[in-house]
């Protein structure tokens, strides 16, 4: 029961096995294979669609949205499709750092409108001036250190400071939700999840994931902390046409 008294404490040493350059390539791609399926279960991107992106969505005009840290670029193929059925616009561009996400993703989107895959940084964009409307990630907070985390925030508020919306979405790391991931997935690890790093990464996640009071310690001015189901937490900032935060 080790586990039980570590996960009282971040874990920022713990390490993915997909973040390795080294790994497994089948294994690998099994893993952004099955991300559609687990990120169905784990991230909720019906109820975010919902909340964070169909409410400014257009039939008219064009709602540009960026994901950082896209993956396999599954969360934005969704929100396309759904806004497409919905009769609204939505163009998303959707940056990684790791080739072979891109890769994968360009592979597995060939031909879905309104998507932009760039082997990008939000440095960069912001550095171009870009500006979206609403700026997203997915399980990439958990990622970063401490200067990579003060720098995405301020990357995404220049990003979305022109009325933009800035919503990162990550594990809220507790016993329950590890106990509960462990669980859940033990039944998969033959079958569905099998010769991926689902399982193993999954947990290594959570144990270097926050808790909202870790981040709310930590969050700079203007920036808020929403609680979602299951074991999610959301970073949101929101500006007005000036620039100025109206969380």
């Amino acid at each position: 029961m080790g586990w039980w008294r570590a996960l009282g404490s971040r874990d920022a040493d713990a390490v993915e096995l997909m973040d390795d350059p080294e790994c497994d390539e089948a294994a690998l791609a099994k893993t952004y294979a099955r991300f559609t399926p687990v990120n169905r279960a784990v991230s909720a991107p019906r109820e975010r669609y919902l909340r964070w992106i169909r409410p400014r969505l257009s039939p008219v005009f064009e709602t540009r949205l960026l994901d950082v840290g896209t993956g396999a670029a599954d969360l934005p193929a969704l929100w396309l499709r759904w806004a497409a059925a919905d009769g609204l616009r939505l163009r998303v561009t959707a940056i990684d750092p790791e080739r072979r996400a891109l890769d994968f993703a360009a592979a597995r989107t060939a031909g879905l409108e309104g998507l932009t895959l760039l082997d990008a940084t939000t440095a960069e964009l912001a550095a171009a001036d870009e500006h979206f409307d609403l700026v997203c990630s997915n399980h990439v907070l958990h990622h970063l250190d401490g200067r990579e985390f003060g720098a995405l925030l301020a990357d995404s508020e220049r990003l979305a400071e022109l009325g933009g919306t800035v919503v990162h979405a990550d594990i809220e790391r507790s016993r329950l939700a590890y106990a509960a991931f462990a669980v859940g997935t033990l039944p998969f690890e033959a079958t569905l999840l099998r010769g991926s790093f689902i399982r193993a990464d999954g947990l290594t996640s959570i144990r270097r994931s926050h808790t909202a009071a870790e981040l709310e310690a930590i969050l700079p001015a203007g920036w808020r902390v929403r609680r979602a189901f299951p074991a999610r937490l959301e970073l949101v900032w929101q500006a007005d046409a000036a620039g100025r935060s109206r969380v």
